[in-house]
């Protein structure tokens, strides 16, 4: 009982606090999964998923250089980022198509809506990553990477039902 009493107090009071934390990954992974379940369609679930990628490459990329970033010799650094992006968003897309989840679906300019939604999602969560931002309010990263989502989510709605 002390045991479970003493990993409670380790996890209630952290001691460090990450933006992309596991939890808000895990948690931005359960709602996901219930977009399918309300009828959202594939290519908004797309960017969102493209965000949780995003936000998991980012946060391995910050790991892998607080361990090893004094190894990295000379520029070798500046391709940290883009490999672990790359990196898992090609995984997850390969294992997508691997166990087709993605084939079934219907096609936006010639993807499958899914991966299509990752690709524009994952673009620009990039992009918008790579933009150097005066800090005005605690967090603001954080809101200003999911007001992006959400507005490109609104522009993908919008191209959607009305133009495709």
């Amino acid at each position: 009982m002390k045991l479970i009493f003493l990993l409670f107090l380790k996890f209630a009071f952290p001691s460090t606090v990450y933006a992309h934390c596991p939890l808000c990954v895990a948690g931005a992974a359960a709602g996901i999964t219930l977009t399918r379940w309300v009828g959202v369609d594939d290519s908004i679930t797309g960017i969102w998923i493209a965000t949780l990628l995003g936000a998991s490459s980012f946060w391995l990329t910050n790991w892998v250089m607080s361990k090893y970033g004094d190894r990295i010799k000379n520029n070798l650094h500046l391709f940290v980022k883009p490999f672990f992006y790359l990196l898992i968003f090609g995984s997850t897309i390969w294992s997508f198509y691997k166990f087709q989840l993605i084939v079934r679906m219907d096609q936006i300019m010639g993807l499958d809506k899914l991966a299509f939604g990752m690709l524009i999602g994952g673009v620009s969560f990039y992009l918008l990553g790579l933009v150097k931002i005066k800090h005005y309010f605690p967090y603001q990263k954080i809101a200003i990477s999911l007001g992006s989502m959400a507005i490109l989510s609104l522009f993908d709605y919008i191209l959607i039902n009305y133009y495709i």
